[in-house]
């Protein structure tokens, strides 16, 4: 790996994350909060509306942390081409059950990661100096995606990469899981729940996060720490979404 090659990699990858935000947050921002409310089926989650500093705000420590995000990509890249990780592209060297297998894995895994370190952050010695930035948005829109202090972007880009070096995954399952990563971010950060009540009250609503699941931890702090699953939460006592479609037939409110 030569340093020209890597930043090669790191200004294409960072190029590709930015659009990938501003198109992604972007849409849902303008879908859910620039539309006119009687053409939307989307319920609100609160009567709060971040103001506009605030937004800039989450944009900008989104752009940061995606620098810390490009690294680590740049990374996994130049290490593959370099033949040290365990990426590979040839479906039929493990067979398609694998595929869908790894990419479960990576997502349990990483999920668990995040699930303990996001609870080490609310630590009240820790709090205040890394995640206080990401809960500025008491509200957040799908700006705040990625709004984290650079230390909580370092802390959340090691899981996967390190996988990558153990963990055979196929280059095309590991593409699919960084689109879940953004999605389920931007989607979990929207203020409004776009799932249908049958969806949050059904087994898909009962294993998988969505917005009123996480829009909670950014009302109440010290619940639902999980990134895709409620596994974790469950499990530890910390889901607070049992009654999760009662919760979203209240009328909105400012809290």
């Amino acid at each position: 790996m030569t340093w020209q090659g890597f930043l090669t990699t790191f200004a294409a990858l960072y190029l590709i994350m930015v659009v990938r935000y501003f198109m992604v947050s972007g849409l849902f921002y303008w879908l859910l909060w620039v539309r006119p409310q009687e053409q939307l089926t989307a319920r609100r989650l609160t009567g709060i509306r971040p103001d506009k500093a605030l937004i800039l705000s989450e944009i900008r420590w989104s752009l940061l942390s995606s620098i810390i995000y490009t690294i680590a990509g740049a990374i996994i890249v130049e290490a593959w081409k370099a033949g040290g990780t365990a990426l590979y592209t040839d479906v039929s060297d493990y067979g398609w059950w694998y595929v869908v297998a790894s990419l479960f894995a990576y997502l349990f895994v990483h999920d668990t990661y995040f699930y303990w370190t996001h609870r080490w952050m609310h630590h009240p010695s820790v709090f205040k100096y890394l995640h206080r930035v990401h809960h500025e948005s008491r509200q957040p829109t799908p700006w705040a995606a990625f709004s984290f202090h650079p230390w909580v972007a370092i802390i959340g880009s090691i899981a996967v990469p390190v996988m990558t070096f153990f963990v055979p995954i196929h280059v095309g399952a590991l593409m699919f899981m960084l689109i879940i990563m953004t999605v389920t971010g931007v989607l979990n950060h929207t203020g409004y729940e776009i799932m249908p009540d049958g969806w949050l009250r059904g087994r898909g609503g009962k294993l998988f996060i969505s917005a009123a699941h996480h829009n909670l931890h950014h009302q109440h702090y010290r619940c639902n720490y999980g990134l895709y699953f409620r596994f974790w939460d469950k499990l530890m006592g910390t889901d607070v979404m049992e009654s999760e479609y009662e919760f979203l037939q209240r009328e909105p409110q400012i809290v």
